[in-house]
């Protein structure tokens, strides 16, 4: 296998460093290059290993492939699909796999058992799919890897929850690493639980200690430490509901008030996840919809821009996708989200790169992996709840490449969800959780509930 493509100062020093051990991992923000760099060390690695299993999200697969062959010479590649079994696998070099499949698929399972051996290299990318220590793909993962003699994880957000992530990342990696035997050890050592709820971490301890444990097997970079990149630009449009909308909104809150009987994060997911809904235009417990003012909001940001620039939309409703491409114009808009096959979402891609002016996707299918440079312009019909899963669609197009400054416009709903969950995401945080942490705090959820 020989390269195509230079590295860059950073990924020079992330591979000088990653060179003297047999695991590694890369903590790289977005955009920075950590597939070019892990790409690096397999090259210098290439005499002593007879294969690559690569792991990451299965909306990556198609993504990684072309970036293998993008900065190598290497047409070895195999991506697992439906029909992959142990009979049919192909003998190549490089093996992608969909993390997913490890928890769904008994077939990818047992034929990865049979693909990894001590002289395999293993790379777990979006590592952050494997921090639960129960779910069945982190355990899968784990366990067929130990036998091989090198592996790396990859992602820009190692810790989206708290140093409760890093457990089952570096367990992979090597349990000797951090020292302890079970999640339960480590649990005793450095997480601090609720009294009131088992499950809510409130407190974690000796963070330095682990730190320090983690250091010699870590490269890490943000991009503003080693990408001279544009400017992130920033706007933000409101509306106001409508009376309809008012009076449903205020009516699902006083109902949450009266019946619900545990205020845990489900529950209040399930809350803000109606309220939000509410605010799109739509209830899908009740099957109504609304009429609203977000489309014609998104209308008055794209008629503010030029009519050659390409515009990413995000939103997180499958009622938003169709709602908005109707608004739109199919044939202007390349869809992405999770009812859309993997081959479609390759075409959606390339439809967007070379004719079509919109990219419209949820945060959940399209926030990892995907390089959208062509766009200047990113909306945000809506948010999730989650900081990290913002900060992944933001850089879809703010990453090395981009050369105009990037400006992201987003959607908010005056006097509602929208704006709780707006302070959440700037100050980095979970609104959900946020929120769980002021119930806990004020006994009075009447006075809390009418701030929503």
């Amino acid at each position: 296998m020989n390269l195509k493509t230079n590295l860059m100062p950073h990924q020079a020093i992330a591979v000088k460093k990653m060179l003297p051990t047999r695991v590694g991992a890369l903590f790289m923000d977005m955009g920075t290059g950590k597939t070019r760099t892990a790409i690096e060390i397999i090259h210098h690695r290439q005499k002593q290993i007879s294969k690559i299993v690569w792991f990451c999200p299965v909306s990556l697969k198609e993504t990684i492939k072309h970036e293998i062959t993008k900065h190598t010479d290497s047409k070895d590649i195999y991506c697992f699909d439906q029909k992959t079994n142990q009979r049919n696998i192909n003998d190549v070099f490089w093996y992608v796999v969909g993390i997913e499949s490890m928890s769904l698929s008994a077939r990818v399972i047992l034929t990865i058992n049979e693909l990894i051996d001590t002289d395999t290299f293993v790379i777990v990318d979006e590592s952050s799919y494997i921090k639960g220590h129960r779910s069945a793909r982190t355990n899968w993962i784990t366990n067929l890897s130990k036998r091989a003699k090198y592996r790396m994880i990859l992602t820009g957000t190692p810790i989206s929850q708290g140093v409760v992530d890093l457990f089952s990342q570096f367990r992979f990696l090597s349990p000797k690493i951090l020292g302890y035997a079970s999640f339960y050890s480590f649990a005793a050592n450095h997480l601090e639980y609720s009294e009131k709820f088992p499950n809510l971490i409130v407190r974690a301890h000796n963070t330095e200690w682990i730190a320090a444990k983690i250091k010699p097997y870590v490269y890490q970079v943000t991009k503003d430490e080693c990408l001279d990149l544009p400017k992130k630009l920033y706007e933000t449009r409101y509306f106001s509901m409508t009376n309809d909308q008012r009076e449903w909104y205020e009516n699902v809150k006083m109902e949450a008030l009266e019946y619900m009987e545990e205020w845990n994060s489900y529950t209040i997911f399930q809350l803000f996840s109606k309220l939000q809904q509410i605010v799109c235009g739509f209830l899908n417990a009740k099957d109504i919809v609304f009429t609203h003012d977000r489309v014609d909001i998104m209308h008055s940001v794209i008629d503010q821009i030029k009519e050659d620039e390409k515009i990413i939309i995000w939103c997180k409703y499958e009622h938003d996708i169709n709602e908005i491409t109707k608004s739109l114009g199919a044939e202007n808009v390349a869809q992405f989200y999770g009812k859309i096959n993997l081959k479609n979402r390759e075409e959606s891609i390339l439809d967007f790169k070379n004719k079509k002016r919109f990219f419209l996707a949820t945060e959940s299918c399209g926030g990892h992996g995907l390089t959208l440079n062509e766009s200047h312009y990113t909306i945000f019909y809506n948010n999730g709840f989650k900081y990290a899963e913002r900060m992944q669609a933001e850089d879809r197009n703010h990453r090395i490449g981009q050369t105009k400054p990037v400006t992201y416009i987003d959607i908010v709903c005056e006097d509602s969800i929208d704006e709780r969950i707006e302070n959440a995401l700037q100050n980095k945080g979970s609104v959900v959780q946020d929120f769980k942490h002021e119930i806990d705090l004020i006994k009075d959820k009447k006075e809390l509930i009418k701030q929503l």
